[in-house]
């Protein structure tokens, strides 16, 4: 296709005398009236809504409402109808309508303008009207744009958009996702639409939309979950009819015989979470899913208790953290200190040795287990002041070491043996963690080299509980003796 519009256009306005002036209806009506299937099942036919899409529709474009979120498993058609409802908006929706897809980068949104673009090339009633540029559709008629732009903050601003369509949203990161609401909301009916497969971790702006979805709290936020029932079989076909929409509606375009397929040759959890719609772990994370979160209780731990500190430092990019835990299994964060962003940050190093003071001055401390990189000259100072046997070196590189201590905090988070505070920052620190294999056993990792996803803090929680467990043998055996 040639950069430019295809040409000018001289075709009068369609004529949509007499129909709804419901929103969802007014597109339902234009999807059906004038939309070609591009390809896959009825492809060069007329573009037929099945229930479940309807159902979306009715719901995203119900009155009141300004953010909708839809989490559907792939091959759900989740792209061609945001490619629909996209050029809906181009033609029902406001004066000056502009609808902006946002993707997780410039190729994958592009996917959507490439089905719209074939949707209007199969009409020739869109065809004549609609001009068609290698980046974006254009409607004189009605001075009307759809733009493909990549997940990326500065992409976002300066647009006031009627319908912003986000699709897979569980790879938009939270500076993305702000940046898309605010930008929305200026007109009297813009609407955000976020269609996607679950995300890999909590840790996640999507997890925490469907949250807030499912709490029901809020009237101008509409939420549908298609997903298989939680503890189904894998190979359960009832199960894929309920989370797969395009299977068990009318005239279906999902085939079983195609997911039977992908269950062969992908990994169970990344079939859950990408064909079934359920929220799993084992995609990428190192705890079972909700597993550190049903260990959150309500306590706070007094002064002059017998405890376990254990530091991970570092010197600017990474965070630094001190973790303490209880005799009996109690974790909690006793200072979390993290870059904000800024590249010429470092480790306000004098806070940190204060906040460990004050640690030794408020507890019983039994010990301060200490990662060494990078601070050798602190940890000896901190052995001076609070005694060399309570101030030891403990290296988290050596996988001998680390590798029981990571299975130790792993078993006591999924019997539930071990509890926490319910610290936002620890908690997404934990949900940073990738299980990495090694002759010794699973070790904890970013979930790439560089990346911003901390995991500090869970580090110095696994030490500390492997330390007061330590420390809980030698008191039991000590008990013993003098028995």
């Amino acid at each position: 296709m040639r950069a430019g519009p295809k040409g000018t256009v001289t075709a009068d306005p369609l004529v949509l005398t007499g129909w709804p002036t419901a929103r969802a209806k007014r597109r339902e009506r234009f999807i059906t009236d004038y939309l070609i299937t591009p390809r896959g099942v009825g492809a060069k036919e007329p573009f037929k809504l099945r229930p479940f899409q309807r159902e979306i529709i009715t719901g995203a474009f119900g009155p009141g409402i300004r953010t909708a979120l839809v989490s559907l498993p792939r091959a759900n058609g989740k792209t061609m109808l945001a490619a629909a409802l996209g050029l809906a908006e181009l033609f029902v929706g406001d004066a000056s309508a502009e609808v902006l897809v946002v993707a997780s980068d410039q190729r994958q949104s592009a996917i959507t303008l490439k089905y719209a673009k074939r949707m209007v090339e199969l009409n020739p009633e869109l065809a004549e009207r609609v001009q068609v540029y290698v980046d974006r559709l254009y409607l004189p008629e009605n001075d009307a744009t759809l733009l493909p732009l990549p997940a990326e903050p500065g992409a976002l601003h300066g647009h006031d958009p009627s319908l912003l369509i986000v699709d897979e949203l569980h790879v938009v990161t939270e500076a993305v996702w702000e940046a898309v609401t605010s930008v929305t909301g200026k007109r009297p009916e813009s609407l955000t639409l976020a269609i996607s497969t679950p995300a890999s971790s909590p840790d996640s702006i999507m997890w925490r939309l469907v949250e807030h979805g499912r709490s029901g709290s809020d009237p101008t936020f509409y939420f549908r979950e298609y997903a298989a029932p939680d503890g189904c079989a894998v190979d359960d076909r009832k199960a894929w009819r309920v989370g797969n929409p395009a299977l068990a509606c009318r005239d279906p375009f999902l085939s079983e015989d195609g997911l039977e397929a992908a269950r062969k040759t992908i990994r169970e959890p990344v079939f859950r979470q990408l064909r079934l719609g359920q929220w799993v772990t084992g995609v990428e994370s190192w705890l079972p899913w909700g597993a550190w979160t049903d260990c959150a209780v309500d306590r706070r731990v007094p002064p002059g208790e017998r405890v376990v500190l254990a530091f991970d430092g570092s010197a600017s990019g990474d965070s630094t953290a001190l973790v303490g835990c209880t005799l009996d299994g109690h974790l909690w964060v006793e200072g979390l200190w993290e870059n904000p962003g800024d590249p010429r940050w470092r480790v306000p190093r004098e806070d940190v040795s204060n906040a460990v003071d004050v640690a030794f001055d408020r507890y019983d401390v039994a010990e301060l287990a200490c990662d060494p990189w990078g601070w050798r000259s602190e940890i000896e100072s901190w052995a001076q002041r609070h005694g060399e046997k309570r101030v030891l070196e403990w290296n988290t590189g050596a996988a001998q070491r680390m590798a029981p201590a990571t299975d130790r905090l792993f078993q006591a988070v999924t019997t539930r043996a071990v509890t926490h505070d319910g610290d936002e920052r620890l908690a997404a620190h934990i949900a940073h963690c990738v299980a990495k294999r090694t002759p010794m056993g699973d070790l904890v990792s970013k979930d790439k080299r560089g990346s911003p996803r901390k995991i500090d803090a869970a580090v110095a929680a696994i030490v500390a509980f492997d330390r007061a467990a330590w420390h809980t043998t030698k008191n039991r055996k000590r008990t013993r003796s003098f028995a």
